[in-house]
């Protein structure tokens, strides 16, 4: 049990004091704005445990006083502490599902009225059971039956995604989002979902977010359930063209210029937007682009009334989403010691139960596959990550380099222990990524076998693009605007570090042959020229995977920095506008992003040396992900000992050298490798510039996306060392 804290409120109806019919986050923001209704869940009395104290006077949620270290008067803009205990205690003690503790503080209870706030010292719980387009539908009930949520979030955004959801909206006005939400994660479910009291959040909206809720709204009455589907718009700044296109505007990565036609212009939103339409009392949100944390993030702000200058808090919450966005990646899911990791076909989805206080513990639903440990969940901490001391956020600006995550022992499946996020000021400006058409590409993959199989395959391509490019020359087109030959199982992508097979190599390989050429109908000639190969050309060529070559557009991202003050959000319930979303921009900073260079440690100099050598994989966890046409490199000492060890053999420059088959150089001298670290895990992250071949839909490689760089590199070797192993055993 937790006591609450006593306080009385004044406002427009009188004076409420703690006997009244309101625990509302409305009633008692700082900011005093009142929601439609109270909330009619009474306050309920309860005696503090023994041990804790009850904050007494002023320590009300309208203040959000956090009661000074030296005592006294508490700081401004600061909350109070609901008891003297701390929440390293709270969550030593608590967790009933975790810890199996005897002496419990409260969970927030479920429910679906406006706008309520647990109280002091309970515990909120969110699963998230998407992590991208086309995810497992099995998600869905082991969290709803499982995972006693009270939130329950679906990512499905990408670059990638966004690109192809504006090119869906172009071909019809009611599409443009991610249907799968629709029909396979809330259809079967919705009226356990409504029974529950589970509230829903989701970026399944797309660049179309009004008809996913209009979608929604024809299940839930199918269902005969009464439910509110909010909807957070404002993202799609198309309004805007012609003003950017004048306003020299350049691309962050690129610093080229706005392009002439654009296909889609969307800002990443915060989780504010969220927040406030749950405060509003809706069920289901529904958003366009925002950050993928945000989903998370945002029923927080709404459960804790954290604010906006709470940066350490947000910080944390958005930790929170960070590891959880991308599904079962954080528990197994594409783990770099995969071996060890039981039941991939049941896998468990991620839970986060979080304190008021900003500590969480992530867990999965009992009795599922997959592993949550330090290595999985570190894995995920430098996923898709920048600089790690300034992840930048709309809400805050995040620093996960002191971030520890401690494994609970005990615990079926594995638990953790997640604290350290610190947070400051956020940009006053939103990231908006925007999308130009650059012509059309295909690619053609065919199996081959029989000896020297790769010869075949490499000639079998190069003939494909001969016969393509005399066609072109008599019917007037240009060249390929470009080309990509790879034959898979030849380790082509290894470049100089490809372990060459002898005998003739592989007797069974897979050609990858993509083009990309600024008219249609030139890639619909190489589209049709590809199955000849198979009567004309090398003998073993088994067929064409997936048939003949799609033609597809190719939409190219395009990043930049704009003006919070410029985008209006709009808020609607059932299809009906009910607000219009004023960012706060008080505790914003003008600040884009920094080019400071990261700090380099020094401490090294005296490093033992000795005569072994160690393959990364040995000593390390690695994992890879991209940012538009940049990847980056997470890697995670296996012990702390052999961190030191690693921050000296693996820096920018022996990453650089080791990935230069991949790395274009827009410019001489250009150094293309940024190294980050992150001492609370014993982690470095690389960023590496130009790495993806364009990056998303826009590559022509087998891997546009970086996914491999991080199991490439875990040959790399680590030599003149001492005995690592002996050190820790």
């Amino acid at each position: 049990m937790v006591a609450f804290a006593l306080c009385m409120v004044q406002t427009s109806q009188g004076t409420l004091g703690v006997n009244d019919t309101l625990w509302s986050k409305g009633w008692l923001c700082r900011r005093g704005v009142i929601p439609p209704a109270p909330c009619a869940t009474a306050v309920i009395h309860q005696a503090a445990p023994a041990g804790w104290a009850v904050p007494a006077g002023p320590g009300c949620a309208a203040g959000r006083a956090r009661a000074s270290a030296k005592g006294g008067a508490p700081e401004p803009g600061a909350r109070p502490a609901a008891a003297t205990m701390g929440c390293t205690a709270l969550l030593g003690l608590r967790g009933p599902r975790l810890l199996r503790a005897a002496a419990l503080p409260p969970r927030w209870s479920r429910r679906r009225s406006t706008g309520c706030e647990p109280p002091a010292g309970a515990a909120v719980r969110i699963g998230c059971a998407s992590g991208f387009w086309g995810d497992t539908a099995a998600a869905v009930p082991q969290l709803l039956y499982g995972g006693k949520l009270d939130f329950l979030v679906f990512d499905y955004l990408s670059e990638v995604t966004m690109s192809l959801l504006a090119a869906a909206k172009a071909q019809s006005p009611v599409l443009g989002y991610t249907p799968d939400f629709v029909s396979a994660a809330m259809a079967p479910y919705i009226k356990d979902i409504h029974r529950k009291g589970v509230r829903v959040i989701s970026n399944a909206g797309g660049v179309n977010p009004l008809a996913c809720a209009a979608a929604l709204q024809e299940v839930a009455k199918k269902a005969d359930v009464d439910l509110k589907i909010a909807v957070v718009a404002g993202d799609d700044l198309m309004s805007e063209e012609e003003n950017l296109k004048g306003a020299g505007i350049t691309d962050t990565e690129s610093g080229k210029q706005f392009p002439e036609s654009i296909h889609s212009i969307n800002a990443y939103l915060g989780a504010r937007p969220i927040s406030r339409a749950l405060d509003l009392g809706a069920d289901i949100v529904v958003t366009g682009r925002c950050v993928d944390s945000g989903i998370v993030l945002g029923p927080l702000i709404h459960s804790f009334g954290w604010n906006r200058d709470e940066f350490d808090l947000l910080a944390a919450g958005s930790l929170a989403g960070h590891l959880i966005e991308c599904g079962a990646q954080c528990t197994g899911g594409i783990f770099t010691d995969w071996h060890a990791v039981p039941d991939w076909h049941s896998i468990g989805f991620p839970i986060v139960e979080c304190s008021s206080e900003g500590d969480f513990i992530l867990s999965k639903p009992p009795d599922t596959g997959g592993l949550i440990s330090f290595g999985t969940v570190a894995e995920q901490l430098v996923y898709e990550l920048g600089d790690p001391q300034r992840y930048l956020l709309p809400d805050v600006t995040c620093d996960f380099s002191k971030v520890s995550i401690t494994e609970i022992p005990g615990f079926d499946g594995g638990a953790v222990k997640v604290h350290g996020a610190k947070g400051s000021p956020p940009s006053a400006f939103y990231k908006v990524n925007a999308t130009y058409l650059d012509g059309f590409r295909a690619t053609a993959v065919c199996p081959v076998g029989g000896p020297k199989a790769v010869q075949k395959g490499k000639r079998t391509a190069e003939g494909i693009l001969q016969r393509t490019r005399l066609i072109f020359s008599q019917l007037g087109y240009e060249d390929y605007s470009a080309v990509n030959i790879q034959v898979l199982g030849s380790e082509d992508t290894y470049g100089p570090h490809a372990r060459r097979s002898i005998d003739g190599g592989p007797r069974e390989a897979v050609i990858w042959l993509a083009v990309h050429h600024k008219q249609k109908e030139a890639v619909e000639i190489f589209s049709r020229e590809v199955a000849p190969a198979g009567t004309g050309m090398a003998p073993g060529l088994t067929g064409i995977v997936g048939g003949r070559p799609r033609v597809s557009p190719v939409l190219k991202p395009f990043f930049f920095y704009y003006p919070k003050s410029n985008v209006q959000v709009s808020l609607f319930l059932n299809g009906q506008h009910v607000e219009t979303f004023e960012e706060d921009l008080t505790f914003t900073s003008d600040d884009v992003i920094s080019f400071d260079p990261p700090e380099i440690s020094t401490e090294l100099k005296d490093l033992p040396s000795g005569p072994h050598t160690y393959r990364l994989e040995d000593l390390a966890y690695t994992r890879s992900g991209d940012k538009g046409n940049s990847a980056n490199i997470g890697v995670i000492a296996r012990h702390p000992l052999y961190y030191p060890y690693l921050k000296k053999t693996l820096t920018a420059q022996a990453l650089e050298n080791y990935f230069q088959h991949l790395l274009e150089q827009e410019k001489p001298e250009q150094e293309l490798v940024t190294r980050y670290e992150l001492p609370g895990i014993h982690g470095l992250n690389f960023v590496l510039k130009n790495s993806l071949g364009g990056g998303g839909i826009a590559s022509l490689r087998s891997d546009p996306q970086g996914k491999a760089l991080g199991q490439m590199l875990l040959d790399f070797q680590i030599k003149n060392v001492p005995d690592l192993k002996s050190l820790i055993e």
